[in-house]
C-alpha cells in the first residue's frame, strides 16, 4: 500500500494546491487540522467546524470478491519482464514480438499460504519489495463480470478510489457506490475503450452543474500499454463545477457520500491471444490481479466531529460535538431544537441550540413557523412545562397561579396558587403580577374572601355580599299629585297578614322572594331578588333565580310595601303593574301588592292553593 500512496500523493498535492488557491473544497478536505485540546472549539470555547482526519478507509477491511483463483488449484502465467534493449526491438519488430513473447507460469492454490492470492491482499499493507496480489480465476471474460465489494462501515465522504494492478488493466470496468449499506447502487465512474457499446455512454462527456451527480465514461486508463499494469485512480470531485464551493453544494455533498464501494471488471485486455493455437496457454495468461485497493476520504460527520470511534456495539460512529447526535452528527440531540440542524461550514459552526424553558421543561420541539416569525433566531417550543408554568418558554404561570416576584422565573416556586375564594371570586384566574382574583360585586380582598365596605354578607352564592340598606327614605309631598296622608294612600295594602284563597286568586302571580340588595334609580327603587319558589305566574313564565323588583320611591316612603334587603317575603301582585316599570323585565310591587314577611308554614298552604287553582277553584 505504501507504493500506491507514493503514487497518489503527487496527484493529491496538485489538486490541493490548485483548489486551495481558489479557496475551495480542496482546502477543507485536505488541509491539516490544528490540534488544540478540542478541535471543535476555539481557545475561547466558541464552536467551530471540525472534521475527521483524511484516511484510506479501505485499509484492513474485508473485501467481498466474486472470483478468486486457487479453488481448485490452477496454473496462471504472466508475461516475463524485458529489459530496455528488448523493448526497443519490440517497437521495431511488433510482429515478431507477438510470437516471441515469453511467459512465466505459476500455481495458485488457496490451500497453500505461499501460493494463495486471497482478497485480504487488496487492503493489506502493500510492500513494493514483497508485492501481494489478489487474483481472479483465469480468463473470466465478458459478459461474466468480476466484482470487488467493500463496506466502509458507515458514511464516508469519498475523495478518491484507486486500484494498483498486478495484471494488465481491464479494457472495461466500473466503480459504483452505495449510500444505504449495499441495498442500492449508483455508478461513480466508467472506464472502457468502447464506452457506447459497454455502458451506453459517450466517451469523456462534459460535466455541468446540471449533471454533477452523473457518472461519466472515459478511456484515459488505456493511455499507457495495458501490459504495464499501473494505477487507475478516480477523483470524485475532479471536473465537477461546484467543487470549489463544496460547503454550499448539497448536490456534491451527496455525490461524495458512500457507505460501500463496488468495482466491477467487465472485459479483459486479451490482445487477440485467445485466438492463438495454444489456447490453453492464452487462457492461463488472462485474469484480473490487484495489489492494492484504496478509498480515500473522511468519516462523514457534517463538520460536527473531529474523529470517529466505535460505539458499544462496535459500530463506527462520529464523536459528535456542538450538541449534535446521530452516526453522522446529522441531527440535534434532545432538547436542542431552538433552531434547525445544519451542516457546519468554514464560516459558521451551526451548532444546535438548547430550548429556552427556564428550567421548567425537559423536552421541546421545533416549530418552523415560529422560527421564521422570530427572524430565524428561535423556533423551540417547550413541552410539558412543570412547576405550574406555561407558555412557549414556560415563562408565565398557568391558569390559577401567579408570579411570585421575589423569585426568578427559573425558580421551581416562581408561581404561587391564586386560591380565589370559591364563592366570592368570579373566576379562578387571578392577575399574573399581583395575584388579585376577580371579585363579585360587593366583594373585596386579594382572594375575594370578604365583603367590601358598605356591604354585608348574604346567603346567596350568586351575590354573597349585598349593600347595607339605608334608612327607609322619607318623602316630603310638595306636589299636589302626591298624597299627603300615608294612611289613606296605603289603605289598600293595610290589613291582616292572613293568607287566604281569596287573596291568592285575586293576584296574577305569587312567589317566595329573597331580597338581596336595593338601590335608588330616580323615582324608583331597584331591588335584586332571588325567586326561591313560584306558586303562581299568570301570563308570564317566571323562573327561579335572580331577577329585579321595582318599587316606587313614594310607595317605599309610606312603607307600602315595607321591604328590607336580606329578608324573605311572599309577594302577590298583578301583571298590569309591569307596564309602569322603568326598565325591561322584572316584577313591580306597589301599594296594591301584598309583600309579607315569609313564614315557613305558608309553603304547604300555598301549594294547596296552587292545586285548587289548577282545578279551577279561582
Amino acid at each position: 500500500m505504501l507504493s500506491v500512496w507514493r503514487l497518489w500523493v503527487p496527484l493529491v498535492t496538485a489538486v490541493l494546491l490548485g483548489r486551495a488557491a481558489r479557496g475551495g473544497y480542496g482546502l477543507s478536505m485536505f488541509a491539516a487540522q490544528s490540534s488544540p485540546p478540542d478541535p471543535c472549539y476555539d481557545e475561547n470555547g466558541t464552536p467551530r467546524r471540525c472534521i475527521p482526519d483524511f484516511v484510506n478507509s479501505a485499509f484492513g477491511k474485508d473485501v467481498r470478491v466474486s472470483s478468486t483463483c486457487g479453488s481448485p488449484a490452477a496454473r496462471y502465467c504472466v508475461a516475463a519482464e524485458k529489459g530496455p534493449e528488448e523493448e526497443e526491438e519490440e517497437e521495431e519488430e511488433e510482429e515478431e514480438e507477438e510470437e516471441e513473447r515469453t511467459r512465466e507460469c505459476h500455481t495458485c492454490d488457496a490451500e497453500d499460504p505461499k501460493k494463495a492470492h486471497p482478497p485480504a491482499y487488496l487492503t493489506d499493507l502493500n510492500n513494493p519489495h514483497n508485492l501481494t496480489c489478489w487474483r481472479s480465476e483465469n480468463f473470466v471474460q465478458f459478459p461474466h463480470n468480476v466484482t470487488l465489494t467493500l463496506s466502509l462501515g458507515k458514511k464516508f465522504e469519498v475523495t478518491y478510489v484507486s486500484l494498483q494492478f498486478c495484471s494488465p488493466r481491464p479494457e472495461s470496468m466500473a466503480i459504483f457506490k452505495s449510500m444505504d449499506y449495499g441495498k442500492s447502487w449508483v455508478p461513480f465512474q466508467f472506464y472502457s475503450t468502447q464506452c457506447k457499446k459497454m455502458f451506453g455512454r459517450q466517451n469523456k462527456a462534459s460535466i455541468t452543474k446540471q449533471n454533477e451527480q452523473e457518472a461519466i465514461c472515459t478511456d484515459s486508463h488505456t493511455d499507457r500499454h495495458p501490459l504495464t499494469g499501473g494505477l487507475i485512480a478516480f477523483s470524485t470531485l475532479d471536473g465537477r463545477p461546484s467543487a470549489h464551493d463544496f460547503d454550499n453544494s448539497p448536490v456534491l455533498q451527496d455525490w461524495v457520500t458512500a457507505t460501500d464501494v463496488k468495482v466491477t471488471f467487465s472485459r479483459l485486455h486479451t490482445l487477440g491471444d485467445e485466438n492463438e493455437d495454444d489456447s490453453e496457454l492464452a487462457r492461463d495468461s488472462y485474469f484480473y490481479a490487484v495489489s492494492d485497493l484504496q478509498v480515500g476520504g473522511r468519516c462523514k460527520c457534517n463538520g460536527h466531529a473531529s474523529k470517529c470511534v466505535r460505539d458499544r456495539d462496535g459500530n463506527l460512529v462520529c464523536e459528535c460535538k456542538h450538541h449534535t447526535a446521530g452516526p453522522e452528527c446529522d441531527r440535534c440531540k434532545p432538547f436542542h431544537y431552538d433552531r434547525p440542524w445544519q451542516r457546519a461550514t468554514a464560516r459558521e459552526a451551526n451548532d444546535c441550540v438548547a430550548c429556552h424553558c427556564n428550567l421548567h421543561a425537559r423536552r421541546c420541539r421545533f416549530n418552523m413557523e415560529l422560527y421564521k416569525l422570530s427572524g430565524r433566531r428561535s423556533g423551540g417550543v417547550c413541552l410539558n412545562c412543570r412547576h405550574n408554568t406555561a407558555g412557549r418558554h414556560c415563562h408565565y404561570c398557568k391558569e390559577g397561579y401567579y408570579r411570585d416576584m421575589t423569585k426568578a422565573i427559573s425558580h421551581r416556586r416562581a408561581c404561587k396558587a391564586c386560591d380565589c375564594h370559591p364563592v366570592g371570586a368570579a373566576g379562578k384566574t387571578c392577575n399574573q403580577t399581583t395575584g388579585q382574583c376577580p371579585c363579585k360585586d360587593g366583594v373585596t380582598g386579594i382572594t375575594c374572601n370578604r365583603c367590601a365596605k358598605g356591604y354585608q354578607q348574604s346567603r346567596s352564592p350568586i351575590a354573597p355580599c349585598i349593600k347595607i340598606p339605608v334608612a327607609s327614605p322619607t318623602v316630603s309631598y310638595s306636589s299636589p299629585d302626591e298624597p299627603s296622608d300615608c294612611d289613606s294612600y296605603c289603605k289598600t295594602s293595610k290589613g291582616k297578614l292572613k293568607i287566604t284563597m281569596k287573596k291568592y286568586c285575586k293576584k296574577d302571580f305569587a312567589v317566595q322572594a329573597h331580597v338581596l340588595k336595593g338601590e335608588k334609580a330616580g323615582e324608583w327603587w331597584r331591588f335584586t331578588v332571588n325567586l326561591i319558589s313560584v306558586y303562581k305566574q299568570g301570563e308570564r313564565r317566571l323562573r327561579r333565580g335572580d331577577t329585579l323588583l321595582w318599587v316606587r320611591a313614594k310607595d317605599l316612603a309610606c312603607r307600602c310595601p315595607k321591604i328590607k334587603p336580606g329578608r324573605k317575603y311572599l309577594l302577590l301582585g298583578s301583571d298590569d303593574e309591569e307596564e309602569r316599570a322603568p326598565g325591561p323585565g322584572g316584577l313591580v310591587a306597589d301599594r296594591s301588592s301584598l309583600l309579607i314577611p315569609w313564614k315557613d308554614l305558608w309553603g304547604r298552604r300555598l301549594r294547596k292553593f296552587q292545586q285548587r287553582d289548577k282545578r279551577g277553584k279561582c
